[in-house]
């Protein structure tokens, strides 16, 4: 590999991995039965196990991988309220009522991630430093402004806009041209976060085997027989809280779950007081162009951590990381000599509605199709998928009637997104003045 942009120490692993390193800790063997399996240990997999085992049941969480390592400790660390549709969108769609009972369910996934902190005094570095969401151009901050005007005042999201001359306070950079502020949002550190629910659910006796690929499912009389890589055992119910990563096994959910490549970055340490230069208020950063980008400095504030999605299924940093190298440095030139201690990236759960979807198909539980608002929304819809298996009334959701759409030409290959990229690209280099 070339050193060039490289630290001497570079590692092509999550940089929250360096403080939380997986695996987390040790498996028991295959049970024969449970009463619950869940199949996948991130976000959704383990706040549904611990509302299962809180409930009596049984649970067994299984994942063909360390548990954790999919995307709920690849990720930003930027806790969202996002259901992506506008209120105008989901209120044609579905009527004022609902679609403002939908949104709120975006705020409801917030505040239960700040609860469950809180309560559980799980140390991964919440805090409600909120988000500056940037206009790349000045007609970009005319749009930014007429939709948040567009908010509803009660659904109580609150946003103030940042005048282009008034930017420095929130962001020095000459990409942007103002923007708006979402001062509830939030960061964390995704990977002390997810230890943190899985020490919970081993303290309500949920058991994980990691490394243990499902291969096949088989319907019973009295529920699932669930054959995997390490031997074969049996369900009253199934859970599948995979997203991103849902495959054939089922393929219902398969051809829903759009599988969207996202990529990271972490910088080595930066000179002293710099990053408290670029972003004085600690926010986390997100932009109006096409191609998305996320970022943010680490919770000690001596790097920069950048996203985005520059491939579709590209691994190799040499190919990936000068890419968002670029574009990190367009937005801050002091930082082209600042080199990269680690590369990273893992799959967004993507629908074709931009929607998370929650339900039951076929007998199976699932909940998934985060849009890139995984950390809230998996963690909530993933503890309502559970309260819906032990019976509570507690699981419902706004989004439970939902239709989840497919389209008749996917079947689990995004070949249609590779256009996509290469056509955002282009767009947003030819608009950035």
């Amino acid at each position: 590999m070339s050193r060039g942009i490289f630290s001497d120490d570079f590692k092509s692993t999550p940089y929250w991995w360096e403080r939380t390193p997986r695996p987390v800790g040790d498996d028991v063997g295959l049970p024969p039965s449970a009463d619950v399996v869940v199949i996948g240990s991130g976000y959704t997999g383990l706040s549904a196990a611990i509302q299962t085992a809180t409930h009596g049941r049984r649970t067994l969480v299984v994942d063909a991988e360390n548990t954790g390592w999919g995307c709920s400790t690849r990720n930003g660390g930027q806790v969202s309220t996002s259901i992506k549709p506008t209120y105008a969108m989901l209120s044609r769609k579905y009527g004022p009522g609902p679609a403002m009972e939908i949104l709120r369910e975006g705020n409801r996934a917030l505040d239960w991630v700040e609860s469950f902190v809180a309560e559980h005094d799980i140390r991964c570095d919440f805090r409600r430093c909120g988000r500056f969401h940037a206009a790349h151009t000045p007609d970009s901050f005319n749009q930014l402004k007429i939709k948040a005007e567009g908010i509803p005042r009660e659904l109580g999201t609150d946003v103030r806009m940042v005048e282009p001359e008034e930017q420095d306070t929130e962001i020095r950079s000459p990409a942007y041209h103002g923007g708006a502020v979402f001062p509830h949002h939030a960061s964390i550190d995704p990977g002390r976060y997810h230890q943190g629910l899985y020490q919970c659910a081993k303290a309500r006796g949920v058991e994980m085997v990691s490394h243990c690929r499902v291969n096949a499912m088989e319907k019973t009389r009295n529920g699932f027989d669930v054959l995997t890589s390490k031997g074969k055992t049996s369900a009253e119910n199934v859970i599948v809280a995979t997203s991103g990563y849902t495959g054939k096994l089922t393929p219902w959910q398969q051809h829903r779950i759009i599988p969207i490549g996202s990529y990271v970055i972490a910088t080595e340490p930066l000179d002293e007081g710099l990053p408290e230069q670029l972003i004085p208020n600690d926010r986390v950063i997100t932009d109006t162009r096409k191609l998305v980008v996320y970022y943010r400095t680490c919770p000690e504030r001596k790097r920069m951590l950048f996203g985005g999605r520059v491939s579709l299924k590209e691994t190799n940093p040499e190919l990936c990381a000068p890419r968002l190298r670029k574009l990190l440095v367009h937005r801050f030139p002091e930082l082209e000599s600042a080199r990269i201690t680690h590369f990273w990236m893992g799959f967004v759960g993507y629908t074709f509605d931009e929607m998370p979807h929650i339900g039951k198909h076929d007998g199976i539980h699932y909940s998934m199709g985060y849009c890139g608002s995984g950390i809230s929304l998996a963690s909530y819809f993933g503890m309502k998928t559970g309260l819906k298996v032990a019976g509570s009334p507690a699981g419902e959701t706004a989004l439970d009637k939902l239709v989840f759409p497919g389209r008749f030409y996917y079947r689990g290959n995004p070949w249609f997104l590779a256009p996509s990229i290469f056509y955002y690209q282009w767009r947003d280099e030819r608009n950035t003045d």
